[in-house]
């Protein structure tokens, strides 16, 4: 790489340093540098300094224009340096792109951990002494497009997951100037080295088989392998789609939701022994004790016409609620419930909720996804195995 060598003018450093608070002396600074370093580089780029003649000229100097770039130290006012032919360009701008790079990064970082856009402007400015338009915040995220889809579309078939959890949030979006509602299907997974990696996501307009399809072929094209199990709720045009793009793969339904659709259907008075009843066969250790205790259950409530409609939940959906009991005992407790991904949906959700409405279905999957990256690298990434 080229190195400039360059002058500074101590006068006028030394004016700003006696006669300026020490917000202007290191604005003032930075001008100094900034300026001289791009007078070298048009000097370097014409091959001839000031009022030399030389055979190897490029172009000649055609004076200065002011240009503002803003940086975390508030916005300065430069003299950059032009040529008779316009071609000359000076590196500064390309390296902090009008914007100080630290700068950039806080702001992208403040947006993707739920900072509003209004927030945002209000700190630059309480930071730098400078408004930043929210437009200009907007448009910022943009830079994370790239970023998002290569990680998106990274491939899955280096890694086994035998162990997949799937689920949907609905959000707000604006479309042919409606806001409608759409899902983001989120995919994550337990590794065969036991350690939780998000998998993906995927921005549609309803729930559906098609749509669930749509998602689990995506994750496929990049390499993902059947697992041994997929944790999710009992959605039908879900479980329809794993039953047909996953053969031979388990359906764990969660355990969580389960209990809570069977507790909702009891009455509120005279339930304490079967609900007592209903936890003790989850709360079994062998897969024969929690099918024995259920026809226990099933045997002693069911001439009693009150919990008719609890116990039809119950023996419905009871055998695809306890499959996570034919794995290893120390991943039992991980696998059972789609517990882990509803936090992740937690923290999307807190994104969103600032947010309201997204302006386009890019700009939610640009968001969703940088939000599901950050919480894979500072959370899923830095957690040991789960069964350390």
């Amino acid at each position: 790489m080229t190195q400039l060598q360059f002058s500074l003018d101590m006068n006028v450093l030394k004016d700003s340093v006696m006669n300026s608070n020490i917000d202007t002396v290191i604005k003032s600074a930075i001008v100094l540098v900034l300026n001289e370093f791009m007078e070298k580089e048009r000097d370097e780029y014409l091959h001839a300094y000031p009022y030399e003649r030389s055979d190897e000229r490029r172009d000649y100097r055609n004076g200065y224009y002011e240009r503002d770039l803003t940086m975390s130290v508030g916005k300065i006012k430069l003299k950059v340096p032009r040529t008779r032919h316009g071609e000359f360009s000076p590196s500064v701008f390309e390296k902090y792109a009008r914007c100080d790079q630290a700068l950039v990064l806080s702001m992208l970082e403040m947006v993707i951990n739920g900072v509003s856009t209004r927030k945002v402007t209000h700190i630059v400015e309480q930071l730098c002494g400078e408004n930043i338009s929210k437009s200009f915040v907007s448009s910022l995220t943009q830079k994370l497009d790239p970023i998002v889809n290569d990680w998106a579309k990274r491939p899955l078939n280096i890694t086994y997951y035998p162990f997949v959890f799937v689920d949907a949030m609905y959000i707000k979006v604006r479309e042919h100037q409606r806001v409608v509602s759409k899902a983001v299907y989120i995919a994550t997974a337990i590794t065969d080295k036991n350690k939780r990696e998000i998998l993906g996501l995927s921005v549609d307009h309803t729930e559906s088989f098609e749509s669930w399809r749509n998602f689990f072929q995506q994750l496929k094209s990049r390499g993902l392998q059947s697992p041994k199990l997929v944790i999710s709720d009992a959605h039908q045009g879900l479980q329809k789609a794993i039953q047909r793009e996953f053969i031979g793969t388990c359906w764990q339904r969660c355990n969580v939701h389960f209990k809570r659709n069977i507790f909702t259907k009891l009455p509120k008075k005279d339930s304490t022994e079967i609900k007592l009843m209903i936890k003790r066969i989850f709360e079994a250790v062998t897969i024969e004790d929690m099918r024995n205790f259920k026809e226990e259950l099933m045997a002693q409530f069911t001439d009693n016409h009150k919990y008719e409609k609890a116990l039809a939940i119950l023996d419905d959906g009871f055998e695809d609620t306890i499959q996570y009991m034919n794995f290893p005992e120390h991943i039992r407790c991980h696998i059972r419930s789609t517990n882990s991904l509803e936090r992740l949906n937690q923290e999307v959700r807190r994104r969103e909720r600032v947010i309201r409405v997204f302006p386009n279905t890019q700009s939610a999957f640009r968001l969703v996804g940088a939000v599901l990256m950050h919480y894979q690298d500072s959370i899923y990434s830095k957690k040991k195995s789960l069964t350390k």
